[in-house]
C-alpha cells in the first residue's frame, strides 16, 4: 500500500508572538499538525513539529492513482486566529519514492511564501513510500488517528517459570498448650506467591512433636522480572480458627535457576514471629526451592499450544524454519458501535499469536473493508504447532473516553502449521464467526497468506516428529491434569497483566480470547461436537461391516469371488498377510492424495455444533460460574453437575483426538507426516516380504519384553510422531 509521507521538522523567521500550525492539503486530504514547540533557548521564531503524516496514496480508480497527479500544499498558519504565515506547494508527480532498506530522505529548507516581506524557512522532507517505511508506526495516518492505540505494534510474552517449592520438615514450633489431650496437631503450610496460594497437606510428626514432615511438592507460576516474593505461613488449623506459628518471606529473585540433572541442595529457613511475636525464635523450616527451566509453562489450551520449548534457553533447540504470515484486509464486518444515527461503523484490528511473539496491526477507522497489508514473520521450533489470528473492535481510539469498555470480538481462526506444505504459499479468505447468546453469527471474512518457509524436508524437518512433544521433564516429572490446568490458568492471568501494561495495551479480553481461557468451561455444545467426532471416528468400523455385508450377500459378484480368491492366498501363505495389510494402506495412502486439503481449513461450524445450537443451551454456556439461576439450592447442583460435565467433556475430546490422529496418517492434513508414514509402511512391506516372518515375530516378541534397564524412559518415536499427528480439535470453535 502507497502513502504519501510529509515529514515536518521544524521552521526558522517566522512572526512571533504566533502559535504556529502546518496545514497540509492534497486533492483528498486536509490535515493539521500538532502545537509547536520551542527548545529552552531557541529563538522565539523558531517552532519545531517532528511529525510525519502518511497520506492515503493507494486507492484506484480505473486502474489510474487519483493522487498521482496534483499538488501538496503545506502552509504555516497562526493556531488562533487562522492568519496565514507562508506556504509552499510541490507536485506530487516529482515526488521521490522511497523504497526501504533505502536511507530515510533527508529535510530541506523551503522558503515560504507569503504576502508579507519576509515569509521565513521550513525544514521538511517529501517522499512516497509503504507501510514498511520505518516512519510509518508512529505517522498521523489517514487511515488511523495520531493516537498510541492505533499503531502497529509487536509484544512479547513475559519469560515463564515453573517454582518448586518443596516443603522437608518444620523443627522447634511454638505449638498451643491449650489442646486438648490426645488430640494430634494438624499442622499445614500455606504458601502464596502474588495472586496464587497453595497448602500442604497435614504433616505427620516425628518423635518430638515439635517436628512435622511433609515431603509436599508446591507448584507455581513465577514471570520475569522475578520481582514478587514467595511467602510461606505455618498454621496451626487444630482448631476452628487457624493460629500462625510463623512464616518466611523469600524473594523470587535469589532462588536458584535449575537447567540440567544436577541435585539442588534443601535449605534451613528461620522462621519469622507469628501471632504478633517478632523478636523471639520460633523454629526452622527445611524447604528445596527452585526455578525450573526444564519444563514448558503452557499459557495457552494444550491442543491450540503454539510453543513448546522449555524456559530454559539453553536448552533450545535450533528452527526449523520461518513462518510468514500476511495479514491482508478483511470484508464485509458488521457494524461495531453507533455512529451520529447513521448505520454504525467498525475500528478494526488484527492480533495474531505464536509462540511468544504478539502481532497487533494497526486500527483501520471506520471501514467495513480494511486493508492491513502488513508481513510477519516468526521463527518455527516445532511443525505441530498453531497460528492464532483473531480481528478486534478497537473501543480505545480515544483514550479515557472509551473508559473501560473492553474491545469487541470480531471473530479468530486458527492456522496449524503442519498442515502447509513447504516453502507454498496460501492465500484464502476465512469467514470470521462468534457465538453469541442469540446464536452463530458471521462477522464478515479476513484475508490471509500464509507461508511455512521450510529450507529442507530431509533430515532436519522430518526428524522432529520422532522427537517428544514436551520437554524431557514433563515426561520424568509429570505433573497431573488438575494442577497444569490451574497452573495453566495462572499464566494466562500472568501473561494477561504484563501485555496490560503494554502502550498501547492488549487488553486482558483479547488476551483470554487469543488463549482460549475458558476452553475446558462447561457447554453441552461442545459436549455433543466431541460426541459426534467420536461416531465419525468410529464410522469405518460401522462401513468395513457393511462392506463385509455386502460381500457375505453377493451384491457385486465380481468383488465376493476376488475376495474368494484373495482369502485362499492368504490362507495357503500367512506370510504375506502382514506384508499385504501395510500395502493396503500405502495405497490407500497414495489414493487418498488427491483429496488432500488444498488450504489450511478455518473455524468450522458444522463440526463445532454451532449452526443449530438450541438457546437454552447457549444460555447454559454463557452462563457465569458460580451460576446466576435461582434458587440457592438448583445453582449448586447445577455448578456441580456442570464442572463434572466438563472433565467428561474432555475425556471425550481426548478419545476423538486419538481416533482424529488415526485418521491423520493417511488423510494429507500433515503432508510430511504422511509422507513420512506411506514411506515407513512401503519400507515395511519390502523388509517382510524379504525377512521371514518367524524371525520378525520372534524379534518383535523380545523387543517388548526386552529388561527395564534396557529400556528408554522418554517415550518412543513411534509414540512421538503419533501425537504430533494433527487432529480436528483446533478447528473446534
Amino acid at each position: 500500500m502507497q502513502y504519501l509521507f510529509i515529514r515536518i521538522v521544524k521552521a526558522r523567521g517566522l512572526s512571533q508572538n504566533v502559535s504556529p500550525i502546518v496545514k497540509v492539503r492534497t486533492s483528498t486530504h486536509c490535515v493539521r499538525s500538532k502545537p509547536a514547540s520551542y527548545r529552552p533557548g531557541a529563538s522565539p521564531d523558531s517552532p519545531e513539529w517532528h511529525q510525519v503524516f502518511a497520506l492515503d496514496h493507494n486507492s484506484k480508480t480505473d486502474g489510474q492513482f487519483p493522487n498521482a497527479a496534483g499538488n501538496i500544499e503545506i502552509s504555516v498558519c497562526d493556531a488562533h486566529s487562522e492568519q496565514f504565515l507562508g506556504g509552499v506547494c510541490f507536485d506530487i508527480s516529482e515526488v521521490p519514492v522511497r523504497d526501504p532498506p533505502d536511507s530515510p530522505l533527508a529535510p530541506q529548507w523551503y522558503r515560504l511564501e507569503s504576502d508579507a516581506a519576509a515569509g521565513g524557512d521550513i525544514q521538511l522532507s517529501v517522499w512516497i513510500g509503504t507501510q514498511a517505511d520505518d516512519a510509518f508506526p508512529e505517522a498521523w495516518s489517514s487511515d488511523a488517528p495520531y493516537v498510541s492505540h492505533t499503531r502497529s505494534k509487536v509484544y512479547q510474552s513475559p519469560k515463564l517459570w515453573y517454582l518448586r517449592v518443596t516443603v522437608i520438615e518444620a523443627q522447634d514450633l511454638h505449638l498451643s498448650s491449650n489442646l486438648p489431650p490426645l488430640t494430634v496437631p494438624e499442622i499445614r503450610i500455606k504458601a502464596q506467591l502474588g495472586f496464587q496460594s497453595a497448602r500442604t497437606r497435614r504433616g505427620s510428626m516425628s518423635n518430638h512433636c515439635t517436628s512435622f514432615r511433609w515431603i509436599d511438592d508446591l507448584i507455581f507460576v513465577a514471570g520475569e522480572p522475578l520481582e514478587e516474593s514467595l511467602i510461606l505461613l505455618v498454621e496451626d488449623r487444630t482448631t476452628k480458627e487457624a493460629v500462625l506459628l510463623g512464616h518466611i518471606i523469600i524473594p523470587v529473585s535469589s532462588i536458584e535457576q535449575q537447567y540440567d540433572e544436577r541435585h539442588v541442595a534443601s535449605k534451613w529457613f528461620a522462621l519469622e514471629g507469628g501471632g504478633g511475636d517478632t523478636g523471639s525464635y520460633r523454629g526452622r523450616i527445611h524447604l528445596r526451592l527452585c526455578l525450573e527451566g526444564r519444563y514448558h509453562v503452557l499459557d495457552e489450551a494444550a491442543h491450540v499450544c503454539s510453543d513448546f520449548r522449555p524456559t530454559a534457553k539453553q536448552l533450545w533447540k535450533p528452527a526449523i524454519g520461518v513462518l510468514e504470515l500476511g495479514i491482508l484486509g478483511a470484508r464485509g464486518l458488521l457494524p461495531m458501535k453507533p455512529k451520529g444515527g447513521t448505520k454504525g461503523s467498525t475500528d478494526a484490528y488484527c492480533v495474531a499469536k505464536y509462540g511468544k511473539k504478539w502481532v497487533r496491526t494497526r486500527t483501520i477507522t471506520d471501514s467495513f473493508e480494511p486493508r492491513w497489508n502488513e508481513k510477519y514473520t516468526w521463527q518455527v521450533y516445532d511443525p505441530s504447532t498453531v497460528l492464532t489470528i483473531g480481528v478486534f473492535d478497537n473501543w480505545h481510539l480515544f483514550g479515557e473516553m472509551s473508559g473501560d469498555k473492553p474491545d469487541c470480538r470480531i471473530g479468530k481462526i486458527r492456522i496449524r502449521v503442519s498442515t502447509l506444505e513447504s516453502n507454498k504459499v496460501y492465500m484464502n479468505s476465512y469467514p470470521l464467526l462468534v457465538l453469541l447468546r442469540n446464536g452463530l453469527k458471521k462477522m464478515g471474512e479476513i484475508e490471509l497468506a500464509v507461508r511455512f518457509a521450510c529450507p529442507s524436508l530431509l533430515p532436519d524437518t522430518c526428524a522432529v516428529y520422532g522427537q517428544p512433544l514436551l520437554p524431557k521433564m514433563h515426561y520424568l516429572r509429570p505433573l497431573g491434569v488438575a494442577q497444569q490446568e490451574a497452573l495453566r490458568g495462572a499464566a494466562t492471568r500472568m501473561v494477561s497483566l504484563w501485555l496490560a501494561r503494554s502502550e498501547p495495551p492488549l487488553g486482558p479480553e483479547v488476551v483470554r480470547y487469543m488463549l482460549d481461557a475458558d476452553s475446558h468451561a462447561w457447554s453441552m455444545r461442545k459436549s455433543k461436537a466431541n460426541w459426534f467426532r467420536i461416531v465419525a471416528v468410529l464410522a469405518w468400523a460401522v462401513g468395513l461391516a457393511k462392506w463385509l455385508d455386502d460381500i457375505r450377500r453377493w451384491r457385486s459378484s465380481v468383488t465376493t469371488v476376488l475376495v474368494h480368491i484373495l482369502y485362499l492366498v492368504l490362507v495357503w501363505y500367512p506370510e504375506l498377510v502382514v506384508p499385504t495389510g501395510f500395502l493396503y494402506v500405502f495405497l490407500i495412502g497414495v489414493w487418498y492424495y488427491r483429496f488432500r486439503p488444498k488450504i489450511p481449513a478455518g473455524m468450522d461450524t458444522r463440526l463445532s455444533q454451532a449452526e443449530a445450537v438450541d438457546l437454552d443451551e447457549l444460555d447454559e454456556e454463557f452462563d457465569t460460574v458460580p451460576s446466576m439461576k435461582p434458587p440457592e439450592i438448583i445453582r449448586a447442583r447445577y455448578d456441580r453437575l456442570r464442572m463434572l460435565a466438563a472433565r467428561v467433556q474432555t475425556v471425550l475430546g481426548d478419545f476423538a483426538t486419538q481416533g482424529e490422529r488415526v485418521q491423520a496418517l493417511v488423510s494429507w492434513r500433515d503432508p510430511r507426516a504422511t509422507k513420512l508414514f506411506i514411506a515407513v509402511c512401503l519400507a515395511i512391506t519390502l523388509i517382510l516380504y524379504v525377512v521371514p516372518p518367524k524371525m520378525v515375530a520372534v524379534a518383535l516378541g523380545f523387543y517388548f519384553l526386552r529388561h527395564p534397564m534396557f529400556r528408554d524412559p522418554m517415550p518412543p518415536a513411534s509414540l512421538n510422531f503419533f501425537r504430533r499427528l494433527p487432529s480436528l480439535s483446533d478447528r473446534l470453535m
